[in-house]
C-alpha cells in the first residue's frame, strides 16, 4: 500500500468498539493486534457501575461516584435501568423524568468519552450486546441508546453469543458444544454454542430478561425488613432512604457470601420513629441465603435443561461451560452447573469482561480487524414470530386470536421466510396484519410487537384474495414485515424497528434535545470555579451539604417546585389505575403538594416531596 493510500485509510478510520451495556455494571472494549481489550476509564477501571446520578449541582455523573450516592441522594440516582429499557414508563431522576433510553444514553455517552480519549474525537462505531431474551422493543430501545450517546450503532448482538465469541477467537481449531451460562444483575440467559473449526454456530437459547442478581439483593432486603418489623413494628422499605440502605446492605452482604460462610449486617442507623434511630445488627448464614434464592436459582436450570432439549443434546455432550456474569459467583450456581452436568465451568473466563471482549471481537469482524481469524459467528432468533389469524375451533366456529408462526424460534439468522393467508369474509377490502413473538398458541398470552393495515385488496368473495406475509429477521434481532396482495402486487412493508411508531423520529428528537439540554446545564456548572474554602461532603442524614455560601446561590424554590412537578406528573399518570383505597391515598398527597407549591414554605415542600416519593415507590410496586 502507498503511503497516498495509508493516509487515506487512516482519515477515513472509524474506530469500531464493543459493548456490554449491563444492570449492574458496564464496559467498553476494542481489538488491539489482533486481541481484544478493555478501554479503562481516566482511574484505570476495566468496569463501571450502571449507575447515573444527577448532583444538586445539576452534574451528570456516571459510574462509582453515582453508586455511591444512591443511599444519600436516592431520588437523583438511577440503578439498573436496564431492566426498564423498552418500556415507555419515564423514570424519575432529580426532579426529572426521563425514558429508559435516555438514562442508558448517559451510561453509554461515559463509555463513549473513553473511546474519545483512546482513539482522538471523532466518529464511533459500536456494537452493543443485549440479552438473548430481550424483545424487540428491548433491542429497538437499546439501539437508540447508543445513538443519542453519539455512536454510530451498526450491531446487536446477543450476550451470550459474544461471550462464546470471546472464547472462540482463542480456540479456533477446536470442535466441541459449548454451554454459555450468563446470570447477570438483571438478566439470565443460557445458550448452546456449536464450535467447528472456527464456525460459531449458536443451536439454541433460553432465559428470562427479568431475573438477575437484583432480584437476589431484594430477597435480602426483604429479609432484613422482616427481622425490623418484628422488633420495632416498622417497615423501612417506606423510607426511601432506608430502603436504600438496605439494597446496598444486601448487596455487600451477596458478594461477601461469595467467598464467606457468613456476611456480618450492622447498620447502626437505617430510620427513625418518633425521633428513635432505628438500626439491625445480624448475620446473614450462604445457607439462609441459597434458601432465599433458590427459587430463582431453580428457574436458571429449567432454562438450561429446555436449551439442552432443543439442542437434541445431553449433557455428556457438553464439552465447555462458560460462566458469563458475576453472579456466576455465587458457589451455589457452580455446584448446580457440576451436579448437572458433571463437569466443572471454566474458570479462566472473566464473568465481568467476556461480554465486553466478545463484542469487540464482533466489532473487529465486521471491521476487518479479524478478517484473517477465520471465525465466523451465527446467532438464532430467541423466539417464534408471526401473526394472528382466525382458525377453526372445534369444528364448530371460527375463533380469532390464533398465532400462526412464520419464524419459529432457535431459526438461524438472518432469515426471511413467507407465508400466505385469505381473506375470512365478502368483498373484504383490508387486512389488519397483528405481529407477535412468543410460543403460546393464543396471541393474548404472546408479546405484541405491532399491527398495521394493508388496504386495496379487491372486493371478491371470502377466500379467494391471497395475502403473502413476508418476515425478515436481521442481524441485530430486529423484525421487517411485508404483506402483499397477490393478486394487485401492492404491498407494505413495516420496519418493526421504528415504523410502527409513526412518532418514533419525533421521540428520538426529543430525547436528543432533553439529553443535550443535561449535558449543557452539566457543562455549564462543570466550568464554574470551585470554592477554595471548602470541599462538598456528607453529612450524618445522607443529605449532600455544601458551604453556607453554596447553599444561598442555589434556587431552592426552582428546584424544589420542578421536583414537585415531576412528581405531580408521575402521581397523576398512576391515579386512575390504583384500587378505590390507594387511589384515595394518592389523591390527598397530590393536593399537599399542590398547596404546597402554592404556598411560601420551601421547608414543608421539602418534607412532602420526600413524603410524595415514598408513596409513589410504594403504589408503583
Amino acid at each position: 500500500m502507498s503511503n497516498k493510500q495509508d493516509a487515506n485509510r487512516q482519515a477515513s478510520f472509524r474506530p469500531i468498539v464493543g459493548i456490554d451495556l449491563g444492570t449492574t455494571n458496564s464496559a467498553v472494549a476494542y481489538i488491539h493486534k489482533g486481541k481484544p481489550e478493555i478501554v479503562p476509564n481516566p482511574s484505570s477501571k476495566r468496569i463501571i457501575p450502571s449507575v447515573v446520578l444527577i448532583d444538586l449541582q445539576g452534574q451528570v455523573i456516571v459510574g462509582e461516584d453515582a453508586r455511591a450516592a444512591c443511599v444519600a441522594m436516592p431520588d437523583r440516582t438511577v440503578a439498573a435501568v436496564k431492566r426498564h429499557i423498552g418500556s415507555a414508563e419515564r423514570i424519575p431522576i432529580a426532579g426529572q423524568a426521563l425514558l429508559p433510553q435516555e438514562i442508558s444514553a448517559l451510561i453509554l455517552k461515559e463509555l463513549k468519552s473513553y473511546v474519545d480519549a483512546h482513539f482522538g474525537p471523532g466518529e464511533k462505531e459500536a456494537v452493543i450486546t443485549v440479552p438473548a431474551y430481550f424483545t424487540d422493543e428491548q433491542r429497538r430501545a437499546t439501539k437508540q441508546a447508543g445513538e443519542l450517546a453519539g455512536f454510530m450503532v451498526e450491531r446487536i448482538i446477543n450476550e451470550p453469543t459474544a461471550a462464546a465469541l470471546a472464547f472462540g477467537l482463542a480456540h479456533l481449531e477446536e470442535d466441541r458444544h459449548v454451554l454459555v451460562y450468563d446470570l447477570g444483575g438483571g438478566t439470565f440467559d443460557v445458550s448452546v454454542v456449536e464450535m467447528m473449526s472456527g464456525l460459531l454456530e449458536v443451536k439454541t437459547s433460553n432465559g428470562n430478561s427479568q431475573l438477575g442478581g437484583e432480584d437476589f439483593d431484594w430477597k435480602i432486603v426483604d429479609w432484613l425488613a422482616d427481622q425490623m418489623i418484628a422488633e420495632y413494628d416498622v417497615d423501612p422499605r417506606q423510607d426511601l432512604r432506608a430502603k436504600a440502605l438496605l439494597k446496598d446492605a444486601a448487596e455487600k452482604a451477596k458478594i461477601t457470601l461469595s467467598a464467606e460462610e457468613t456476611a456480618l449486617i450492622s447498620l447502626p442507623l437505617v430510620t427513625v420513629q418518633d425521633d428513635r434511630p432505628l438500626g439491625i445488627e445480624t448475620e446473614l448464614t450462604r445457607s439462609q441465603f441459597v434458601a432465599l434464592i433458590e427459587p430463582f436459582l431453580s428457574e436458571t436450570m429449567t432454562c438450561l435443561r429446555n436449551v439442552l432439549q432443543d439442542a437434541g443434546l445431553q449433557a455428556g455432550d457438553i464439552g465447555e461451560i462458560l460462566l458469563v456474569g458475576g453472579s456466576t459467583r455465587i458457589p451455589r450456581v457452580r455446584e448446580l452447573i457440576r451436579q448437572y452436568l458433571g463437569r466443572e465451568p471454566r474458570t479462566d473466563i472473566h464473568p465481568e469482561e467476556a461480554v465486553a471482549l466478545g463484542a469487540a471481537v464482533q466489532a473487529g469482524l465486521k471491521s476487518g480487524a479479524l478478517s484473517d481469524s477465520g471465525l465466523v459467528a451465527t446467532d438464532v432468533a430467541p423466539f417464534s414470530m408471526g401473526i394472528a389469524v382466525l382458525t377453526h375451533w372445534k369444528n364448530r366456529s371460527v375463533r380469532p386470536g390464533s398465532f400462526h408462526i412464520i419464524i419459529p424460534r432457535n431459526t438461524t439468522i438472518p432469515v426471511t421466510r413467507s407465508d400466505s393467508f385469505y381473506t375470512t369474509a365478502d368483498y373484504q377490502t383490508s387486512a389488519s396484519i397483528e405481529i407477535y413473538q412468543g410460543e403460546h398458541e393464543w396471541v393474548k398470552h404472546n408479546h405484541r410487537l405491532g399491527e398495521f393495515l394493508l388496504e386495496g385488496i379487491p372486493a371478491n368473495e371470502a377466500g379467494a384474495e391471497e395475502i403473502e406475509v413476508t418476515y425478515r429477521y436481521n442481524l441485530n434481532g430486529i423484525l421487517e414485515v411485508t404483506a402483499q396482495c397477490v393478486s394487485t402486487g401492492k404491498a407494505m412493508t413495516v420496519t418493526v424497528q421504528d415504523a410502527l411508531n409513526r412518532e418514533s423520529q419525533e421521540a428520538f428528537a426529543a430525547s436528543a434535545s432533553r439529553l443535550e439540554a443535561l449535558f449543557n446545564q452539566s457543562a455549564e456548572n462543570e466550568s464554574e470555579p470551585d470554592s477554595d474554602d471548602a470541599e462538598d461532603e456528607w453529612e450524618i442524614d445522607g443529605v449532600l451539604a455544601g458551604t453556607e455560601e453554596e447553599d444561598a446561590e442555589t434556587d431552592w424554590p426552582t428546584v424544589l417546585h420542578s421536583e414537585a412537578a415531576a412528581l405531580l406528573t408521575r402521581a397523576q399518570n398512576l391515579l386512575s389505575d390504583l384500587a378505590p383505597n390507594d387511589r384515595t391515598l394518592l389523591q390527598k398527597t397530590i393536593d399537599s403538594l399542590q398547596a404546597a407549591i402554592q404556598g411560601e414554605d420551601i421547608d414543608r415542600l421539602r418534607e412532602l416531596i420526600d413524603q410524595a416519593t415514598d408513596t409513589l415507590i410504594d403504589l408503583e410496586v
